[in-house]
């Protein structure tokens, strides 16, 4: 499997004034650029890659709606939240492809800081498998999936992961792995409901968040209200040769 890599913001400029063509012919597979608002992004915007992180298991889970622990039927209690993504090929010019057909892997906490299917200090949830599970890429790049907003765990701001593979079962493949974050003022709103507002303040908010820090303000999701919960897109470009 193909990875991408981060680049610098003085590489992703540079690299955006040579021709297509050296674009192609200059870089590896697999190949992410992160692009700043001001650096003449593209329309589907390209993000910057983040750490996988300990808690990524392969459950080969295709659903949409992530919340349901499937062993017992019990719904992750928490704000409902809609996520759209779509994933899109940077082509030569700054043009926007969508990629149909790639496996896009969504995991998360829970409202109360808990992952799945792992041990952990704090927990042990080896075998149950809430909050996780695949969607492939349709004809125009993009998956939808139903989960809850997500809680905090010490350490880290709020948060989602997402993994993005094109061809998963070949060694010809690429792989881009990220993190999602919101509006701490949003955040905070939203954690004055139940079950959030039981658990007190949390004490990493983005700024704090070392993670975070390395190229999250691209990788802000743009909340809004719908129904009782949430909705939220979020458009993913990334280049490879």
């Amino acid at each position: 499997m193909q990875v991408g890599r981060l680049l610098t913001r003085r590489e992703a400029i540079a690299l955006l004034g040579m021709s297509g063509a050296a674009l192609l012919a200059g870089r590896p597979r697999g190949l992410a650029l992160a692009l700043g608002a001001k650096t003449g992004a593209p329309s589907c915007v390209v993000r910057p890659e983040q750490t996988e992180g300990p808690y990524f298991v392969d459950e080969r889970l295709n659903r949409a709606d992530i919340r349901m622990e499937p062993a017992t039927g019990e719904v992750a209690p928490g704000a409902p939240l809609e996520l759209v993504m779509t994933v899109s090929r940077v082509a030569s010019g700054g043009s926007c492809i969508p990629v149909a057909g790639a496996q896009v892997d969504l995991w998360q906490c829970d409202a109360s800081g808990v992952y799945s299917d792992v041990t952990d200090p704090g927990f042990e949830t080896v075998g149950r498998k809430f909050l996780r599970g695949y969607q492939v890429t349709d004809a125009n790049g993009s998956v939808r999936f139903t989960t809850i907003y997500p809680g905090w765990y010490p350490g880290r701001t709020v948060h989602i992961h997402f993994k993005v593979r094109t061809n998963p079962e070949s060694p010809r493949g690429h792989e881009f792995i990220s993190q999602l974050y919101f509006d701490d003022s949003f955040t905070d709103r939203v954690f004055t409901r139940e079950p959030y507002v039981d658990r007190g303040p949390r004490p990493v908010r983005n700024q704090r968040d070392g993670i975070f820090r390395r190229g999250g303000d691209q990788l802000m999701l743009d909340v809004k209200e719908k129904g009782d919960g949430y909705a939220a897109k979020f458009d993913l470009g990334f280049q490879v040769t």
